[in-house]
């Protein structure tokens, strides 16, 4: 069975320690890999809002992919909004310094035009070089309801990726399996800030105090995981049943192993 950890408490860094070791983390990364890590800064507002991902998450990794003895690592992200303004807001500036990695935004990145394997809908897609030119990517999306799609973890993170974004928004469920097909294989690590989610909107949507940390090698596992925790049945989700059909991951809870807190127990019920 898939693995996925939930670890609920107050101090980021001692949450993604447990998180990450629950999931045997150190065994998917090696010194050699070039790591992207990707935080979800879809627009310019603080992490206390629930829309995007705490630096305190993002710096954590940063320690955790150094203790594996990678130096090449990049924090890179390309939002919705204005990217420049996001990366001043959420305070990442500051930890990239610190600890001397890269800040890329992948939306001014160049972009390399990818066709897509077996397409549902998305034949081809434009892609930030940085994304392609890595050989692990640690996903760190946040936890949010979507408007369209309902939910917005991990899979659809990686519109982050790509550019024009505006190609998504028809048949997005079938185009966010496609995505994320492109990079099944780089993904080695999905880990959701979860320390405050938003309901309603991924945008503008409600802060709603989770406390927790979800991590897996699975992105679809963790985005099934994620969907529950939100109270809403990862069935209703149409990509992530899309993405078990034609073997992406698992999205049927009953196949996937729940460490740490039980889903029935951190859950709450998003508008």
């Amino acid at each position: 069975m898939t693995s996925v950890a939930i670890v609920k408490g107050k101090t980021p860094s001692k949450m993604l320690e447990t998180a990450l070791k629950l999931i045997e983390a150190k065994n998917l990364i090696s010194p050699k890999d070039r790591v992207l890590i990707k935080p979800n800064y879809v627009a310019a507002k603080h992490p206390s809002t629930g829309i995007t991902t705490d630096s305190r998450v993002i710096e954590s990794i940063i320690e955790f992919v150094k203790r594996c003895g990678v130096r090449d690592i990049i924090v890179g992200e390309g939002g919705s909004g204005d990217t420049e303004k996001a990366f001043d807001i959420v305070g990442i500036r500051d930890v990239v310094t610190y600890h001397e990695v890269r800040l890329v935004n992948l939306n001014r990145d160049t972009r390399i035009n990818v066709k897509v394997p077996q397409p549902l809908a998305l034949k081809e897609v434009g892609i930030a070089e940085t994304a392609l030119e890595s050989t692990c990517i640690i996903n760190v999306p946040t936890l949010k309801v979507h408007h369209i799609a309902l939910v917005t973890i991990c899979m659809k993170n990686l519109m982050g990726l790509i550019l024009p974004k505006s190609i998504m928004h028809s048949q997005i469920n079938q185009k966010i399996v496609d995505l994320a097909s492109i990079f099944k294989d780089k993904i080695k690590i999905n880990v959701v800030d979860a320390l405050v989610g938003a309901e309603s909107d991924e945008t503008s949507g409600n802060p709603v105090e989770m406390n927790l940390i979800i991590a897996g090698q699975d992105m679809v596992a963790v985005d099934a995981v994620g969907t529950a925790v939100m109270g809403i049945d990862p069935f209703t989700v149409k990509y992530l049943r899309i993405a078990e059909e034609i073997g992406l991951g698992v999205s049927n809870l009953e196949e996937i192993k729940v460490l740490g807190e039980n889903i029935e127990e951190v859950k709450k019920r998003f508008r």
